[in-house]
């Protein structure tokens, strides 16, 4: 095969990877268009921009319960609650990649995305209690994170990080990249920032390319605003 041939077969698999790659945003946020849900759209913009196809998702659309630890679960890897989180599983479980936005509430993620997070014990069971490991599991998907805060400290993140990390595990995606924004706390603050907006887009893009090698830690940037 000539060097020209190889380029042309390698540039179409680089661009059917790139047309079908699919990433999926998770705004948690109570407030629709607040700080970190506009950061999320820029973000998936990003994606976009580089070929991705994307779907914009807020939890506000869907009646998600709280986790009443029945323990159900450890018997068949399946929740018993009837509500809407079958279906936002099914959309997590089958994006190449995730990207969750969430402000910092008392120094972790909101309610909403905690209730989230924790409806995915079934996750949890099905993997370390049926020793069972979902089909997504042995792809090579990743994740990001967006957080705003209205605190000037970066300890804020902390529990964020180690949250998303454990919930990572569990649905067999990579935590990759981390965008966090501190003095950001009224309807709109992150507007007047347009550092934050420039990051998103970037680690959006980041995100969505195809057979980019895993980092060896990831790439977080913690912006903090004056």
């Amino acid at each position: 095969m000539s060097c020209k041939s190889l380029f042309l077969k390698k540039y179409i698999v680089l661009l059917s990877e790139k047309m079908g790659k699919t990433i999926l945003g998770i705004s948690t946020s109570p407030r629709r268009n607040g700080n970190s849900d506009l950061l999320l759209k820029k973000a998936l913009a990003g994606a976009e921009s580089d070929g991705a196809s994307i779907e914009y998702l807020s939890l506000n659309d869907y009646e998600i319960n709280p986790c009443i630890e029945c323990n159900s679960c450890y018997k068949t890897g399946k929740c018993v609650l009837k509500d809407d989180y079958p279906q936002v599983l099914e959309k997590l479980l089958n994006a190449d990649g995730l990207i969750f936005a969430t402000p910092v509430f008392f120094m972790s993620v909101c309610s909403q995305a905690k209730m989230l997070i924790d409806r995915g014990q079934c996750l949890w069971a099905e993997k370390y209690i049926l020793k069972k490991e979902n089909k997504s599991s042995t792809s090579n998907r990743r994740a990001m994170v967006i957080a705003t805060g209205g605190s000037r400290s970066i300890k804020q993140y902390e529990c964020i990080r180690w949250i998303f990390k454990t919930y990572f595990d569990c649905l067999g995606v990579k935590y990759v990249s981390g965008l966090f924004v501190g003095k950001v706390d009224e309807f709109g603050a992150i507007e007047k920032h347009p550092t934050a907006f420039k990051e998103a887009y970037r680690l959006g893009v980041m995100l969505s390319t195809p057979g980019t090698p895993l980092p060896e830690k990831p790439i977080e940037v913690e912006i903090i605003n004056t």
